[in-house]
């Protein structure tokens, strides 16, 4: 799904992903876990019907001046202006009407606000290595997609519905986070805190800067060591307590301290704590952000301020859950079934870890340099204002 260049290929394998992670969710999941599957199943099968209609519209509206499904030859005669009317909806409405329903589309599986029910349901029932590659992986095929399609082909329709995609990212941001702060049960709190992060990569795409795209590819990657580090952690917890409840549990820093201390890891990673992946993410984007002028009069600048006001949230709830889950006097029923986790749980944290802060302290010389590589195309692509009416 992230290598191919057709459309059709690419479909199959972005379909193909619902297969697997129904059955793996409907079941070896939780309690409700036929009902979280459906769910899944339909939000992000709805959403890839809008997406694909979108995207048709747009190769209908190209005619004869393409001859294949290639994602690049379909770029490239946007770019020419050779768009034209579809029946009665002319060239202009057309490509803001497809660009409208493959963002839908694609940002149900970001997932962003207000698209976001499916997820948490989902990462609740789902088993703890399957919450690990949804949140690390399937997530960052909505925002690789919105990449790849809305901003690489249509940067001219992107760029004049700034204001609304940046609102969304910061409401997103925002109300992420605010959502995690009044949950108990601590896969519920990583699973609203993944839809307030992926807020911040919709915001650098927005950008349409070198640090803003750059920053927000190299948040994708940040987001699932993060993330997976995340719930691997409460697995792990959960393994042990049977419990992911903030209020059955307390004082688990003494009895698992490697555990305790991979998900403070991981949630200091999230607060964008220095030297860890998190920071550098949000550092790229914060500063692409501020330096886009793709709203007038430093609209961005403003939106970034609101969305930086996240990190203080995130800061809050992660420190509120911690104090009480993890530290503070020990208390639990089953005190004799607290022991240390087994060494093949902890060896995959402290390589994430390991993973987290590596890409935090070196994060040119692993691979932001081959990032900016890679954009900088679409970012001279997207400083071009389209015009639908036959030319740019």
């Amino acid at each position: 799904m992230f290598s191919t260049l057709d459309f059709f290929v690419w479909f199959i394998f972005w379909e193909g992903v619902l297969i697997p992670m129904y059955f793996l969710i409907g079941i070896w999941g939780g309690p409700r876990r036929k009902y979280a599957a459906i769910k899944f199943f339909v939000y992000t099968n709805i959403a890839s019907l809008v997406m694909f209609i979108g995207f048709f519209g747009l190769v209908f509206g190209l005619g004869d001046s393409i001859s294949s499904l290639g994602l690049p030859a379909i770029t490239a005669a946007l770019r020419a202006g050779e768009l034209g009317a579809l029946g009665p909806i002319g060239p202009e409405t057309l490509v803001l009407l497809s660009f409208a329903a493959m963002f839908v589309g694609f940002g149900v599986k970001v997932p962003i606000v207000p698209f976001h029910t499916w997820l948490p349901d989902a990462h609740v029932e789902a088993p703890t290595p399957i919450s690990v590659l949804l949140a690390g992986v399937l997530l960052k095929m909505g925002t690789y997609a919105l990449l790849r399609y809305n901003f690489t082909m249509l940067p001219g329709v992107a760029r004049e519905l700034a204001v609304g995609i940046a609102a969304v990212a910061v409401v997103s941001v925002i109300y992420g986070a605010m959502l995690a702060l009044a949950q108990t049960d601590l896969k519920r709190i990583v699973a609203y805190s993944s839809v307030s992060s992926m807020g911040y990569v919709i915001l650098g795409l927005v950008a349409y800067t070198t640090y803003g795209f750059g920053g927000a590819t190299f948040q994708m990657v940040a987001h699932g060591l993060i993330s997976g580090l995340m719930f691997a952690s409460v697995g792990v917890i959960y393994n042990v307590t049977h419990t992911r409840m903030i209020e059955d549990m307390s004082g688990l820093a003494d009895r698992m301290p490697v555990t305790v201390g991979a998900f403070l890891a991981g949630a200091f990673g999230y607060a964008g704590l220095p030297l860890m992946a998190g920071f550098a993410g949000e550092f790229f984007i914060f500063v692409g952000s501020f330096q886009s002028e793709v709203i007038p009069n430093d609209g961005m600048a403003v939106m970034t301020v609101i969305a930086m006001f996240g990190i203080v949230i995130v800061a809050g709830y992660l420190l509120w859950a911690m104090q009480r889950a993890l530290f503070g006097p020990f208390e639990f029923d089953g005190e004799e079934a607290i022991s240390l986790a087994a060494r093949h749980d902890v060896v995959p944290l402290v390589t994430l870890i390991v993973l987290i802060v590596a890409l935090g302290t070196f994060p040119n010389d692993i691979f932001f340099d081959m990032i900016q590589n890679a954009i900088n195309p679409v970012i001279e692509m997207g400083e071009v204002v389209q015009s639908y009416r036959g030319g740019a």
